[in-house]
């Protein structure tokens, strides 16, 4: 579900009203904040550079994301502290959910966190409880827009080092090694491929087949709503819908 989930989130933040542009932008400035927390600067900090890059494509302006870097390393002294907090859990029909949150407040977090998994059939589980089943991966995703040969491109990211390309509805679906990432991106886009996503995100090892339409709507009522949350930056699962 994670690639696909990719794609429908860059889409809805590309067409999002203004109250979810600023709910968009607010979850970039705590992502920012913590990508700058070892170093402010672009030139020397790779996640930072990925999260400044994606935050530039849904709009945010160069003001934003520089009171974000300042309030990450601290140099904005009015600022509450962020930090980066995993939540794990399973979802209907056993499904396991790994969701990757920023917060000023993790009480709060944690308790709408916890409502969120149980109003809608799923269980807020312990720290570890389901990290196992997933893989830090790096994915880029290209679209068919704007590219014209995707089985060129395809051939082209496994030269560069890619360990998976995976064709969808909407383009391709590039995994990498996290390392090699930024690597991939670069050389891609020196080639006038258009990209429009890169970062790490936590791979399913295996997937769960859900074939039971109520549940499969229980598990999307229970994703959508932890990514309408504020604090939440990613949601990812094993479930294939």
């Amino acid at each position: 579900m994670s690639g696909h989930s990719k794609w429908a989130q860059i889409k809805r933040q590309k067409g999002a009203a203004d109250k979810k542009k600023g709910l968009v932008f607010s979850r970039f400035a705590k992502e920012i904040a913590i990508a700058a927390k070892n170093s402010g600067d672009p030139g020397s900090n790779f996640k930072l550079r990925l999260v400044l890059d994606r935050a530039k494509q849904s709009g945010m302006t160069k003001d934003a994301m520089e009171r974000a870097i300042k309030r990450g390393t601290g140099e904005d002294k009015d600022a509450a502290a962020i930090e980066d907090i995993v939540y794990e859990g399973y979802g209907p029909g056993g499904t396991a959910i790994y969701v990757q949150a920023a917060t000023d407040s993790t009480n709060r977090t944690y308790q709408n966190i916890r409502h969120i998994f149980t109003k809608h059939g799923g269980n807020l589980g312990t720290q570890g409880s389901v990290a196992f089943l997933f893989t830090s991966r790096g994915q880029i995703l290209v679209p068919k827009e704007g590219n014209s040969n995707l089985d060129e491109i395809s051939l082209m990211a496994i030269d560069l080092g890619a360990e998976d390309v995976r064709p969808s509805e909407e383009g391709l679906e590039i995994y990498t090694v996290p390392l090699d990432l930024e690597k991939i991106k670069n050389e891609l886009e020196k080639k006038r491929i258009s990209v429009a996503a890169a970062e790490v995100i936590m791979q399913p090892q295996n997937t769960v087949d859900v074939t039971d339409d109520q549940v499969k709507k229980q598990i999307e009522d229970l994703v959508a709503a932890l990514e309408d949350d504020e604090d939440v930056i990613a949601v990812h699962t094993n479930a294939t819908l």
